[in-house]
């Protein structure tokens, strides 16, 4: 493993065990860094939502967010580790239990700019998004969730964002 690999690995468990994330209060100081277009992963990729949806069915942008001021998103976002997609379902808004869909792009998916910055260039979340929509072709039934500590710290960031006026990147 690489440093880059190494540095995300350290920061993803103590993600995933303490819910701390590096906070900035400055929007203005995000620059994206090489961020790549129709990209081709490799693998399942993965859809973490609260809405109870049927294998064949389509996940399309053009809805409230699940996070900042919920505005309608221009894109829906997936991941090819399965753990990111868990975290996206536990913290999305709505009501239900988290769930975990495997997705195939109807088009082109590209970096997402919001995890994809100078600290994790090279997208090692493969964390991905789209403007087109999303199949279902199956749901993971045998994940295993976060703490409920680390779930209120990671909430508590995202109202602290929120309050600043921090909005996901949605252009």
């Amino acid at each position: 493993m690489d440093k880059q690999q190494d540095d995300f690995a350290l920061a993803w468990e103590k993600l995933r065990t303490d819910g701390e994330v590096d906070f900035e209060e400055q929007q203005g100081s995000f620059v994206p860094v090489g961020l790549r277009t129709d990209v081709k992963e490799t693998g399942p990729l993965y859809h973490g939502t609260k809405s109870d949806l049927k294998i064949g069915a389509l996940i399309k942008p053009g809805f409230a967010s699940n996070y900042g001021a919920g505005k309608k998103a221009n894109f829906v976002y997936i991941s090819a580790i399965l753990d990111v997609a868990v975290l996206a379902s536990e913290l999305a808004s709505g009501e239900g239990r988290a769930r975990v869909y495997i997705v195939e792009p109807t088009g082109s998916i590209d970096d997402d700019p919001n995890v994809t910055d100078q600290k994790f260039p090279g997208n090692p979340t493969r964390s991905y998004r789209t403007r087109e929509p999303l199949r279902i072709i199956g749901e993971v039934a045998d994940w295993e969730g976060h703490s409920e500590k680390m779930l209120k710290k990671m909430r508590e960031n995202m109202e602290k964002a929120k309050q600043v006026g921090i909005e996901a990147i949605n252009e």
